[in-house]
């Protein structure tokens, strides 16, 4: 609900100051005009022509068509439409949303394999995934086309692979069918009070601040951060545990916690940015403190988060709970060593894809001591 939980963004190709680039309002305008309807593209003014166009950095014929579906670096170029609809939304960012949904449906104790249950969980996934997340990533391409200019210029976006009023009516077909299906979970679960659908409104108004001026917290390596880490395993989660249960205090707190690992697997999306964040002065962990000193923070808010959990498992008499979070978090920190803290720009990609199904694990054992 990265917005909902993450996550994990036509311009100017310049690197000028923030301050010289104004961006009006996001929502497109509506006049009529005679009998017809019309409705106008957001304009975004730069120093820059208006019809200047990214540099073809990944020609044709090169880079990964599943990268491209994907919605990652070293995609292939494509021209279907669909296919970059589907890029824009980055599905590899879908499945710790869906996995926040089991774990809250777990904690809840009430889940039962029923296929009125699993319905109801899937409507949930769809709604936290590939709706408000699929919304908050688009969301996040259309704010970052600048810094993609400079990163990623290839981009669907920054390469004008796709329209401005594609981009707006994509990211509000997504964000209305997220809210529509939390509203129908509401009523499905027999809610008097619409929790699902509120979670998914502030999910997807924090997905806005997060990449929207003026407050566009991602500026901030802290706070748009830990912001993302909420969004990405407090979010889905308190929405799986709403379904089917109560959402008690107790988990909301528990969840949070959590969510400063969430902030520091945020971080490691942050190495890949560094020279288009600096260029645009963003102020992303790796810029601020430096490539060697970020790479110790983000390792640190993952490990020490996750052995303070085992510790509160611990805590409330659940030894063998709390042991197996220790197994899980183990091999994180050999991978860490192995790849990550040896080269973050690098290896970020491979250290993810080894370390994050470990920690991912971990949140579903936490979640199983919570339902009992």
């Amino acid at each position: 609900m990265a917005s909902f939980l993450c996550m994990m963004p036509s311009i100017g190709v310049g690197t000028q100051s923030p301050s010289r680039t104004r961006l009006r309002n996001f929502f497109p305008t509506t006049r009529f005009q005679g009998r017809h309807f019309v409705i106008r593209a957001a304009e975004t003014e730069t120093n820059d022509a208006k019809t200047s166009k990214a540099p073809d950095a990944a020609p044709a014929g090169k880079g990964s068509n599943i990268n491209q579906l994907l919605g990652i670096k070293d995609a292939a170029r494509e021209t279907d439409k669909w296919k970059i609809r589907l890029q824009l939304t980055k599905p590899v960012t879908w499945p710790p949303l869906v996995w926040g949904v089991v774990c809250g449906a777990a904690a809840s104790g009430n889940f039962h394999w029923t296929i009125e249950d699993v319905a109801k969980s899937i409507v949930c996934m769809i709604m936290s995934g590939p709706c408000l997340t699929g919304y908050t990533q688009t969301l996040n391409d259309w704010y970052d086309r600048e810094i993609d200019a400079i990163n990623e210029p290839y981009r669907p976006i920054p390469s004008g692979a796709i329209s401005e009023n594609e981009v707006i009516t994509q990211i509000w077909l997504l964000l209305l069918g997220g809210l529509g299906l939390g509203g129908l979970l509401d009523l499905w679960a027999g809610h008097t009070f619409p929790t699902i659908f509120y979670l998914a409104l502030g999910g997807s108004f924090l997905s806005y601040i997060y990449s929207a001026p003026p407050l566009k917290l991602k500026q901030n390596g802290w706070i748009g951060n830990f912001a993302l880490g909420a969004s990405y395993i407090s979010l889905p989660w308190w929405a799986g545990q709403a379904l089917f249960g109560n959402l008690t205090s107790d988990i909301i707190v528990l969840t949070l916690l959590y969510s400063i690992a969430g902030l520091g697997i945020a971080i490691v999306n942050d190495f890949k940015s560094i020279e288009g964040d600096r260029a645009l002065g963003l102020k992303s962990l790796p810029v601020a403190f430096g490539i060697d000193t970020a790479k110790w923070i983000c390792v640190g808010a993952i490990d020490v988060t996750q052995l303070a959990v085992a510790g509160y498992l611990l805590g409330a008499d659940k030894p063998y709970y709390a042991l197996a979070l220790l197994g899980l978090i183990a091999p994180q920190v050999i991978f860490q060593f192995q790849y990550f803290l040896k080269d973050p720009v690098k290896y970020d990609v491979k250290y993810q894809a080894s370390a994050q199904p470990f920690l991912i694990l971990g949140l579903l054992v936490t979640a199983l001591a919570a339902s009992h």
